[in-house]
């Protein structure tokens, strides 16, 4: 498959993985809630991914990389709750932070270039 050779796929499921990770110690009582909720957000950026580059246009793929994008921000806002709450250390929240960071650049830099795109 196309997107799986994209680098910006990759890091978004090596992103997805690390909040597992960390997900995996949050409390039985948060199952249906923020462990969840940060789960699915953080494998809706790499689907949305996938998704985009299944699309027969430049703008089409670049506004499914927009809604990754919009997932990241979902599940950093979730993170900074669950820092909150105490289910993530402050190491843990830091690391998770600078890998957001990071697949923010690759998806606003695809985006970007998506949009210069004449397909």
């Amino acid at each position: 498959m196309e997107f799986e050779k994209l680098e910006v796929w990759k890091e978004a499921v090596a992103y997805a993985k690390l909040i597992y990770t960390v997900t995996g110690k949050f409390p039985d009582g948060e199952r249906f809630g923020l462990t969840s909720q940060l789960r699915r957000s953080a494998v809706s950026i790499s689907a949305n991914i996938a998704e985009g580059t299944s699309r027969s246009t430049s703008r089409d793929f670049s506004r499914f990389t927009e809604i990754a994008y919009g997932s990241l921000m979902e599940n950093i806002s979730e993170a900074a709750i669950a820092r909150e709450q105490g289910f993530l250390s402050a190491a843990e929240y830091a690391q998770l932070y600078q890998a957001a960071e990071k697949l923010a650049r690759m998806l606003s830099g695809l985006r970007s270039s998506l949009l210069r795109s004449k397909l």
